[in-house]
C-alpha cells in the first residue's frame, strides 16, 4: 500500500482525542478550540517567517489543528444546551421530542429509543430546548424514527462522556405526530416484514428482521446472550456489513448488465440511501452507511487502495458532526474494524496462505483481523471475549448476505402480499442457519472467557493480539531490502506469548471439560455457585437436582453446573425475579422439568417464564403452603403467604424454601427477605434449627436477629460479589451469624461452597482458601 494513504490517521487520531476530552470535560471545550487556532496560526506565521515551504507535513500539522479547533468549537457549542439539561435531573418533567431511533425491548420491559428534545419543562409549560435524550416507555405502536412524541416523567442527568443527555423514564407516554413521508412508509414496510417473519417457526423467526432491517424486537433473551457469546452479535445490528452487502449486490447487479463505473457508483449510493431510511437513519446507521459511501468514493476516483486514509477522513466526519460519538463503544469497534480489514486482513492472509490454500486464508483472515483489532476495546467494557467467534463467524457469514438480501426484497416487496410471503420463507433458511450456528457454538465449553472489563483487561487483550498478528503476519519486503532488525525477536517473544496463552487455555478447557467434574468431591448436597453479585444454589439427592435461582450471567452458571457435571435441572426455584436472582437463567433453558416461581411484577418476568414454558418446563406459581419430593428429600414452600398483598412482589415476596432428609442437611433459603418478613415468616411457620441456612440479600444489614437466633445455623451461607458496591456481606450481618454460633462460609471469598453430609456430620469443601 501506499505510505501516502496513512496520512491522514494521525490526523483522525489527533480529532478522536480531542473529541474525548472535550466530551468528558466540556468546560475545557474553548480552550482547546483556541489553542488549537492559535497554534495553528503560529506554525503558519513560522512557516512564512522561516520561508520554509513543507510539502505535505505542514499541511497536514495546520489540518490537524484545524480539525481539533473544529471538533472542539463543535463540543463547545452543544455544551450549554446540555448543561440546562442537567438542571432538570431528578425531576418529573413534560419532554417533546423527535425519535431518532430505531425502538428496543430493553431487560426492564419497557421499549428505549433515541430522541432530540424539542422542550423540557414542568407539565405544560415546556422551554424550547434540544438535546439528544435516550426514552423508555411502555411498549406500544407509533414511536417510530420521525415520530413526534410527549413524555412525561423522571428524568436522570447521564454521566460525563454519554451521548445522551438524559434518560427519560416515563410514567406517560403518546405519539403526537406520527412518522409521515418516507419514514412512515418505511416503518409500515419494516412492521408488515416483521409480521411475516414472526409467523414462521424458530429457530431463525425472530432474528430474520434483525438480519435483514436491524429490528431485534423479536429476537429471545437467550437468542441474544448466544450470537453475543459466539461473536455474531454484529449480524444484528445495522453496521458497515449490512450497507456493504446492499452495496456489493448492486454493484454486482449493474455489472452483470454492462453498467459502467460510474452507473454503479450512482445505483449503490441511490440504494445506500434506501436502506438507510428503511433501516431508520440513527446515528449508529448514518455512521456505517457514511464508511460505505467513502469507500464507493474511493472506487469511483479509481483509488481504492486510498482505503485507510478515506477511513481516516470519514472518522473526522463524523467526530466533527457528534463529538459524543468519540466516547462510545459503538463508534470505536466500528472505525477500528474497518481498519483491520484495511490494514491487518491483506499480511494475516498472505500469513495464513503459508498453511492453507489462499480463499481460506482470506476468509480466515477477515473475521480474525476484526477480533484481534476489537479484542482490546470490547475488554475495555464487556467482561465476554468470545473465544469462538472466528469459527462461527466462518460458519454463519456465507448465510448473512443471504437473509439481508433476500429479508430487504421481501420487505420491498410488501405491496405483493404473495411474494413478499415467499421471500420471507426463502430468507427465514439462511437466519435459521445463523441462529442455529449461534446457539451450538454458544455452548460449548470454551466459547468465551470472562475477564473484569477495564484498563487492565484491555491491555492483556492487547497484548495477545498483538503477539497473535506478529506470529501470523507476512510483511511484504521489497527485493532487495532485509526484513527490521527488530521483527525477529519480536516474533519469538510473540511465539513465547502464545505458548504461555495456548497452555493456559489447553489446561482450561480440560478443567471446563473432559475433567470438569475432578475437582469437585461426590458427596456434596448443596452447592453455592460462585455467580458474583447474585444467588444460584443446587441442591442434589438421589441424582435429582434442584436451583435454587440462577444469578446475574448465563455463562457464569453454565461454568458452575459443568464444574459439577450437572446436565438438567428437575426442580427451578426462582426466588423473585431481580436480575442477580434470574439473569442466568438463559443458561438452563431446555434443561429443566418444573419451575416454582413467585409472584412476577413486569412484563419482562412473564417473557422468562414464558421461555421456560417453551423450553419444555412446567411453571407453577408458589406460595407457603406447597409441597414435594426431590429424590428422597422433602421440600416445602415457607413465603410468600398465598393471596397476601402485605407484601409486594421482589425481595420481600422471595420464595422461601427449605430440605430435609435424603441425604441433603436441613437445610433453609431465605432468598432476599429483609428483617419484616423475617418476623412476620417466623411467626406464621415453626422453624427449629437448620444445619444450613442461605442467608438473605447476600447479608446485607437488614435482618433480623430473631430469626437467626431461632434457626441456629450450623453453616451460613452468604453469595455476594467481591468488591460489590453494596457493601454485602455486611459486617453487623457477619458479626450476628458469628454470635449464633455459625460457620460463616462467602463465595466472594472462598469461591463455591459445597456441603455434604456423612454420619451425620457436615463437610465443607471451598474452591479458595478464606
Amino acid at each position: 500500500m501506499n505510505p501516502r494513504d496513512f496520512r491522514l490517521l494521525p490526523v483522525a487520531a489527533g480529532v478522536w482525542a480531542a473529541a474525548l476530552l472535550c466530551a468528558f470535560v466540556t468546560g475545557w471545550s474553548w480552550g482547546v478550540a483556541g489553542g488549537a487556532a492559535a497554534a495553528a496560526i503560529s506554525f503558519v506565521a513560522l512557516q512564512r517567517w522561516s520561508m520554509q515551504r513543507s510539502r505535505g507535513g505542514g499541511g497536514l500539522v495546520v489540518l490537524l489543528l484545524a480539525a481539533i479547533a473544529a471538533v472542539a468549537v463543535s463540543a463547545a457549542l452543544s455544551a450549554p444546551a446540555r448543561e440546562r439539561a442537567a438542571e432538570w435531573s431528578g425531576r418529573v418533567v413534560e419532554v417533546t421530542a423527535t425519535v431518532t431511533s430505531s425502538a428496543s425491548i430493553g431487560q426492564d420491559g419497557k421499549l428505549w429509543f433515541d430522541a432530540q428534545t424539542t422542550g423540557v419543562g414542568i407539565r405544560g409549560e415546556s422551554n424550547p430546548l434540544s438535546v439528544p435524550v435516550r426514552i423508555g416507555v411502555e411498549p406500544g405502536e407509533g414511536f417510530d424514527l420521525g415520530a413526534d412524541a410527549r413524555v412525561v416523567g423522571q428524568v436522570q442527568a447521564t454521566d460525563a462522556g454519554e451521548r445522551a443527555a438524559l434518560i427519560v423514564f416515563s410514567t406517560e407516554a403518546e405519539v403526537v405526530r406520527p412518522a409521515a413521508g418516507v419514514f412512515d412508509i418505511a416503518a409500515g414496510a419494516r412492521q408488515a416484514f416483521i409480521e411475516r417473519s414472526t409467523r414462521l417457526p424458530e429457530p431463525g423467526a425472530g432474528l430474520l428482521p434483525g438480519l435483514a432491517v436491524g429490528d431485534t424486537r423479536a429476537v429471545t433473551d437467550a437468542l441474544n446472550d448466544d450470537m453475543r457469546t459466539s461473536g455474531l452479535g454484529h449480524l444484528t445490528a445495522v453496521s458497515g456489513a449490512n450497507c456493504a452487502i446492499v452495496v456489493g449486490a448492486v454493484f454486482w447487479l449493474t455489472a452483470l448488465f454492462g453498467g459502467g463505473r460510474m452507473l454503479r457508483v450512482v445505483l449503490a449510493a441511490t440504494a445506500l440511501a434506501g436502506f438507510v431510511v428503511l433501516v431508520t437513519p440513527e446515528p449508529s446507521v448514518i455512521r456505517a452507511s457514511v464508511m460505505a459511501g467513502v469507500a464507493m468514493l474511493t472506487v469511483l476516483l479509481g483509488r481504492p487502495s486510498a482505503g485507510a486514509g478515506m477511513l481516516a477522513l470519514c472518522a473526522v466526519m463524523i467526530l466533527l458532526a457528534d463529538p459524543w460519538l468519540a466516547a462510545t463503544p459503538g463508534f470505536a469497534l466500528s472505525v477500528v474494524a474497518s481498519g483491520a480489514l484495511i490494514l491487518l486482513a491483506p499480511p494475516l492472509s498472505r500469513g495464513l496462505a503459508r498453511w492453507m490454500p489462499a480463499p481460506v486464508a482470506l476468509a480466515v483472515a477477515v473475521p480474525l483481523a476484526a477480533q484481534l483489532a476489537c479484542g482490546p476495546i470490547i475488554a475495555l467494557f464487556a467482561e465476554q471475549q468470545s473465544l469462538i467467534g472466528i469459527a462461527a463467524n466462518l460458519i454463519a457469514a456465507p448465510a448473512a448476505p443471504v437473509a439481508t438480501v433476500i429479508g430487504l426484497l421481501a420487505c420491498l416487496a410488501a405491496p405483493l402480499p404473495l411474494l413478499a410471503d415467499v421471500l420471507t420463507a426463502s430468507a427465514w433458511l439462511p437466519a435459521a442457519w445463523i441462529a442455529t450456528t449461534a446457539t451450538t457454538t454458544a455452548r460449548l465449553p470454551v466459547a468465551e472467557l470472562l475477564l473484569p472489563a477495564g484498563i487492565g483487561s484491555a491491555l492483556l487483550v492487547l497484548v495477545v493480539s498483538a503477539s497473535v498478528a506478529l506470529v501470523v503476519v507476512r510483511a511484504r519486503v521489497p527485493p532487495g531490502h532485509a526484513p527490521p532488525r527488530w521483527l525477529s525477536p519480536a516474533r519469538r517473544l510473540a511465539a513465547g506469548v502464545m505458548i504461555v496463552v495456548l497452555s493456559l487455555g489447553g489446561a482450561r478447557v480440560l478443567l471446563t471439560g473432559p475433567l470438569a467434574t475432578a475437582t469437585a468431591p461426590d458427596g456434596w448436597a448443596i452447592a453455592a455457585c460462585d455467580v458474583g453479585q447474585g444467588d444460584a444454589v443446587l441442591v442434589r439427592s438421589d441424582d435429582e437436582v434442584a436451583l435454587i435461582d440462577t444469578g446475574p450471567d448465563p455463562e457464569v452458571l453454565s461454568t458452575c453446573l459443568r464444574s459439577l457435571g450437572i446436565e438438567r435441572i428437575d426442580v427451578l426455584v426462582l426466588s423473585h425475579f431481580d436480575l442477580d436472582h434470574v439473569g442466568g437463567t438463559a443458561a438452563v433453558i431446555g434443561r429443566v422439568d418444573a419451575v416454582l416461581h413467585g409472584p412476577p411484577a413486569e412484563p419482562t418476568d412473564e417473557r422468562l417464564l414464558q421461555d421456560l414454558a417453551a423450553g419444555g418446563a412446567r411453571l407453577s406459581r408458589t406460595a407457603a403452603g406447597d409441597r414435594g419430593v426431590l429424590g428422597s428429600s422433602d421440600w416445602r414452600v415457607l413465603w410468600p403467604a398465598r393471596s397476601s398483598s402485605a407484601f409486594p412482589a421482589g425481595n420481600d415476596a422471595s420464595v422461601v424454601i427449605d430440605f430435609a432428609g435424603g441425604g441433603v442437611p436441613r437445610s433453609l433459603f431465605l432468598g432476599d427477605l429483609s428483617a419484616e418478613p423475617q418476623r412476620t415468616l417466623m411467626r406464621t411457620v415453626r422453624l427449629g434449627a437448620y444445619a444450613v441456612v442461605k442467608v438473605a440479600h447476600h447479608g446485607s444489614a437488614d435482618q433480623d436477629q430473631g430469626l437467626y437466633e431461632t434457626v441456629d445455623p450450623t453453616v451460613a451461607i452468604f453469595s455476594a460479589g467481591i468488591d460489590n458496591d453494596y457493601g454485602h456481606p455486611r459486617d453487623k450481618t457477619l458479626d450476628l451469624l458469628t454470635a449464633t454460633g455459625a460457620h460463616v462460609l462467602r463465595t466472594d471469598t472462598q469461591g463455591r461452597i459445597l456441603v455434604g453430609i456423612r454420619e451425620e456430620e457436615l463437610q465443607v469443601w471451598t474452591e479458595k482458601a478464606p
